[in-house]
């Protein structure tokens, strides 16, 4: 029986290299995308926040706030709040953006940065295609 084990485990510890070899791979290209994305867009409706939305649908939790990825390549937990404590002059005044920096482990990280990568691709490709026919 030791054996079978030592197989079944073995079989889990390269799915686990696998998993981490991608999550890798997946964040060196989502870094080399994003620092093609100059200037990098505001996230919409943001005042402060230079973002990406970047949820993998079926793949995002509920406990989880707005994920994003940001100008450094990094993937962030967006948070925004209104906060009415101090004197209140404009919407300006008391809306808190944050980002939190999110520590993935790969099985999380992979739908996120593959959404990633494909929303900038796809902002990449649409301004290539808007600067093409305008130049």
């Amino acid at each position: 029986m030791a054996g079978e084990e030592m197989e079944i485990l073995a079989r889990k510890a390269t799915a686990d290299v696998i998993l981490e070899r991608a999550a890798s791979q997946l964040k060196e290209i989502l870094h080399q995308v994003v620092a093609e994305l100059v200037p990098f867009p505001p996230f919409p409706g943001s005042f402060f926040t230079y973002a990406i939305e970047v949820e993998p649908g079926a793949a995002a939790r509920a406990d989880r706030g707005c994920v994003v990825v940001c100008p450094d390549g990094e993937l962030y937990e967006l948070i925004i709040k209104m906060d009415f404590s101090g004197p209140f002059t404009d919407l300006f005044s008391v809306r808190r953006e944050e980002t939190k920096r999110l520590d993935l482990p790969p099985q999380e990280y992979i739908p996120y940065a593959y959404n990633a990568i494909c929303e900038v691709t796809r902002i990449l490709l649409e301004r290539q295609g808007r600067g093409g026919a305008g130049s």
